[in-house]
């Protein structure tokens, strides 16, 4: 699937002249405010793909010879490459309104070929600054970004500001948030996770002491986590934890997306008489290895040992390398350490970097160093 960016040019990405709303010489290009720098950090960051659609009325006809359009169009392609922004394509209709022609927006015409199985529209979208842009939104069945002024519409626009800025944060927020639902003979599993949240979790799979260490994942991790689980728990705990493991696996590896922009390793040291060590790699190598010894069947109502097949399914479906080792005297300690310590390593391997560079302080590829333990 993928995430695709369709964006208007005049009035959007460039400035629309009032004269004859045409950008007809390089003197009369002007970027709109914080464009580059915004555009520049949604394609480090993210794995949106960029396709740039615009209506240029007349263009080819002694109105507006196509002479005059492509000398600022390349000046303007050649500033956005030197910042690292590519477009798949550049979509360009030529026709007037009058002419009614199917590849004028709003018509689909011109984008008509990815409205396919690959396009994911729940995280696709197009940017432009007239209604008509929110139209074709409509028509291909995403949302819209309107930028600029504002006009009521029932139409779906997901957002309206004035500010590439304020697109950026919602851009990068809302491809790092997935929801999947899996539903077989023995489970239906429903996991929403934001990346870009705050801790806060809703968990609700029928096991307490599951739910338990569910919630220091979101809280230590600082991500938003809401689970509901409906199992076969009158026959076995198994399916319930297998099912939950994949699915947030999977929600992990879809809302890393490309993992551009993020730091991809993480691990915890350990602390204190319970300690775990975690090393994690969303790198796309899927191993597990565990070295923690529980001395109890159960803590609660959670059979101990469904923990390591937790992880294990939690490593196929998240693409990950996962290496966890604890020790100590009490079970429930050692769980802790071991959940806690995994958030804290996740909490670091997720972070985002600006436009792929490492944040002030931090190496591109570093190790993490954090310490997690439980006092008995």
């Amino acid at each position: 699937m993928k995430k695709m960016l369709f964006i208007d040019r005049d009035g959007t990405i460039i400035k629309e002249p009032t004269d004859n709303f045409q950008v007809d010489r390089p003197e009369k290009l002007k970027f709109m405010p914080g464009v580059i720098g915004a555009l520049r950090e949604i394609t480090g960051n993210t794995d949106f793909r960029l396709v740039m659609v615009s209506n240029q009325d007349g263009l080819g006809t002694a109105d507006f010879p196509m002479e005059d359009f492509m000398l600022p169009q390349t000046l303007m392609l050649k500033v956005l490459e030197s910042e690292g922004i590519v477009f798949d394509e550049i979509c360009i209709d030529p026709s007037r309104p009058e002419e009614y022609s199917r590849f004028r927006k709003p018509g689909i015409g011109m984008v008509e070929k990815y409205l396919n199985e690959y396009l994911d529209t729940e995280n696709s979208y197009v940017i432009g600054d007239r209604e008509t842009d929110m139209q074709l939104a409509a028509h291909m069945g995403i949302k819209g970004i309107w930028l600029g002024e504002w006009r009521e519409t029932d139409l779906p626009v997901v957002l309206h500001t004035d500010s590439w800025r304020e697109i950026t944060r919602f851009i990068i927020s809302g491809s790092r948030k997935v929801r999947i639902c899996r539903k077989t003979a023995e489970t239906e599993v429903t996991v929403t996770l934001n990346l870009n949240g705050e801790g806060c979790c809703s968990i609700k799979t029928g096991l307490s002491f599951f739910d338990h260490m569910l919630e220091q994942i979101a809280r230590h991790a600082g991500v938003d986590l809401e689970i509901g689980v409906r199992g076969d728990l009158k026959v076995d705990e198994h399916h319930t934890v297998e099912d939950t493991a994949i699915v947030l696996g999977e929600c992990f590896a879809k809302a890393l997306g490309s993992k551009k922009g993020i730091e991809r390793y993480g691990f915890a040291l350990p602390m204190d008489d319970a300690k775990a060590e975690v090393l994690l790699d969303f790198g796309g190598r899927t191993w597990l290895e565990w070295g923690v010894t529980l001395k109890r069947e159960y803590v609660g109502d959670f059979p101990t040992e469904m923990a390591r097949h937790f992880f294990a399914s939690f490593c196929q479906s998240g693409q990950c390398n996962l290496h966890i080792s604890a020790q100590g005297e009490n079970t429930h300690h050692i769980l802790e350490a071991v959940f806690k310590a995994f958030a804290r390593a996740v909490r670091q391997a997720i972070r985002h970097t600006i436009s792929g560079q490492p944040e002030q302080g931090s190496l591109r590829r570093r190790a993490v160093s954090l310490s997690l333990g439980m006092t008995k």
